[in-house]
């Protein structure tokens, strides 16, 4: 999952060398973590957060399999 994250976000950003992806693993929920450049926030969230919400869904879609919750958190 964390590969998908990193390759679909180095993929929309000037900057993909400064990607990078946290993982929180808590009680029911892995949180993925993602930070970006600063100059490229704006292109991983996308106008009105669209960019934002589909990276989201496919992240959902991807986790089916998993018995956690999975989210995804833009970190600027």
């Amino acid at each position: 999952m964390k590969d998908l994250i990193t390759v679909i976000a180095k993929a929309l950003v000037d900057h993909p060398e400064e990607v990078r992806v946290a993982v929180v693993e808590k009680d029911d929920k892995i949180e993925y973590r993602l930070s970006v450049h600063p100059d490229d926030v704006g292109k991983v969230i996308g106008k009105q957060g669209k960019i934002a919400k589909s990276l989201r869904t496919v992240v959902t879609s991807a986790a089916v399999k998993e018995t956690k919750r999975v989210a995804v958190e833009i970190v600027s």
